[in-house]
C-alpha cells in the first residue's frame, strides 16, 4: 500500500491513543479519592452512572471499601501516578515519532521510575488482598498480577534494550509495557459499552468478559505500532526463519486443537457461556486474520516479526489448556474461574513470549553481524542495518 494512504491512518491512530490516554488520567487519578473522603470528587463513577445507571455503579463498589481499605495510600499512590503515567505515555511517543532524543531521554527516565512507583502500589493491594476479594474475583486478581508483572519486565527490558544500543527492541517493550497500561482505560471504556450489548449484566460479569480479550488486544496494538515504527525490511545477520511453514502449520494444529478444548468445555460457565465464548473468539478472529495476512502478504524482516507473533497467537489456547488445570488445582479454582483465568492470563504471557523471541532474534542477528564484520572489515559498512530512532 502507497505510503501517503498509510499515514493517515497511523495518524489517527496515535490521536486515538494520545486522546484515550489524556482522557483518563484524571479519571484514574481521583478514581481511590471517595474512599478516603466521601466528598471527595469521584468523576470516573459519576460518568459511568450516567452512561449506565446509578445502581449499576452502586451494586459494582459496594463491596470494595474493606480490600481497598487495607490498602488505600498504596491504592492511591498507584491511581494518581497511573494517571501522570496516562499524560508521560503519549509525551513519549511524540518524541520518539519527531525524534525529538533529548526531551524523549528526560521524560524516559520520569516514565520508568513512574512506573515503578505505580505498580509497587499495585503490588502492596495484590499482597494484601486474597484472590476471592478482589474486584470480580480470582480470575481478574490472576489478570491483575499478570499485567502488573509484565508491565515492569516490559520497561525493564526496554531500559536494558536502549542501554544495550537496541533503539528498536527498546521501541517494542515500551510499547508493550505501555499496551499493558492501557488496559486501565479498555476496562472502563468496556464498563459503559457492554451493558448496552449485555442487558442486565453487572459490573462484575462485564469484567469477566473484558479480560478475556483486552490482553490480546493491547498487545496488539503495540505490534501495529512497532511495525508501523520499524521500516526496515531486513536486519543484517538475519538468516533464514524462526517461524517456517512447518513450525506455522504445528502451531495451526494445536492452537486449533486448544481452542475446541476450550468450546467443548465452556458449558462450565453456565449461563455467561455465550458472552464469554464472544468476548474471547471474536477479538481472537480479529487479530488472527490481521496476523496471517501481514505473514503472507509481506517479506523480509517483517514478515519474519509477523510469522512469529503469528505462532505465538496461536500458542495463547494452548497455554490456557495447561494452565486451567493448573489454576484449579494449585489455587483450588472452580473450574469455570479457572478456565477463565487461563484463558486471560495466558492471551498477555504469549504476547510478551513473542516480543520476548523477537528481542533474542535480533540480538543473535547483530552478533552474527559483529562476527562478520571483525572477520572481513571490508564487508562491515554493508552489514549494518539502521536502526529506528
Amino acid at each position: 500500500m502507497p505510503r501517503d494512504r498509510v499515514r493517515p491512518w497511523r495518524r489517527a491512530a496515535l490521536i486515538t491513543v494520545i486522546t484515550a490516554s489524556v482522557a483518563y488520567a484524571p479519571l484514574a487519578m481521583t478514581e481511590l479519592w471517595p474512599y478516603a473522603d466521601p466528598d471527595a470528587p469521584a468523576i470516573g463513577k459519576r460518568l459511568l452512572a450516567a452512561t449506565v445507571s446509578p445502581s449499576y455503579v452502586a451494586d459494582a463498589f459496594a463491596t470494595r471499601l474493606g480490600p481497598y481499605g487495607r490498602s488505600l495510600v498504596a491504592m492511591i499512590v498507584h491511581s494518581v501516578l497511573g494517571g501522570l503515567l496516562m499524560l508521560l505515555g503519549p509525551a513519549q511517543l511524540l518524541t520518539a515519532v519527531r525524534r525529538r532524543t533529548g526531551l524523549h531521554r528526560g521524560l524516559g527516565v520520569l516514565y520508568v521510575l513512574t512506573v515503578y512507583g505505580s505498580m509497587a502500589g499495585a503490588g502492596v493491594y495484590l499482597a494484601r488482598t486474597a484472590p476471592a476479594d478482589a474486584f470480580s474475583g480470582p480470575a481478574f486478581w490472576l489478570v491483575l498480577a499478570t499485567i502488573l508483572v509484565g508491565t515492569v519486565l516490559s520497561v525493564t527490558f526496554g531500559v536494558m534494550a536502549v542501554l544495550g544500543g537496541f533503539p528498536d527492541l527498546h521501541q517494542r517493550w515500551l510499547l508493550l509495557g505501555y499496551g499493558f497500561l492501557m488496559t486501565a482505560p479498555l476496562l472502563r471504556l468496556e464498563w459503559s459499552v457492554l451493558p448496552a450489548l449485555m442487558p442486565g449484566a453487572s459490573l462484575a460479569e462485564v469484567n469477566r468478559v473484558a479480560i478475556m480479550h483486552l490482553g490480546m488486544v493491547v498487545a496488539f496494538g503495540a505490534l501495529l505500532a512497532s511495525r508501523a515504527m520499524d521500516r526496515r525490511s531486513r536486519i543484517g545477520g538475519l538468516r533464514g526463519s524462526w517461524a517456517p511453514w512447518p513450525v506455522l502449520a504445528a502451531a495451526h494444529l494445536a492452537g486449533a486443537a486448544a481452542l475446541t478444548w476450550i468450546v467443548s468445555h465452556s458449558s462450565a460457565w453456565g449461563d455467561t457461556r455465550t458472552r464469554l465464548l464472544l468476548g474471547l473468539l471474536l477479538p481472537f478472529a480479529l487479530v488472527y486474520a490481521v496476523l496471517l495476512h501481514r505473514a503472507t502478504a509481506t517479506r523480509g524482516w517483517p514478515r519474519e516479526e509477523w510469522r512469529i507473533h503469528l505462532v505465538a497467537l496461536c500458542a495463547a489456547p494452548v497455554l490456557a489448556v495447561g494452565l486451567t488445570p493448573l489454576f484449579s488445582t494449585a489455587l483450588g479454582l472452580d473450574r469455570s474461574v479457572a478456565l477463565t483465568a487461563g484463558i486471560a492470563v495466558s492471551c498477555g504471557m504469549t504476547a510478551f513470549a513473542g516480543v520476548l523471541t523477537v528481542t533474542v532474534r535480533v540480538m543473535l542477528a547483530r552478533e552474527t553481524t559483529r562476527r562478520t564484520a571483525a572477520g572481513s572489515p571490508a564487508a562491515a559498512p554493508t552489514t549494518r542495518e539502521r536502526q529506528p530512532a
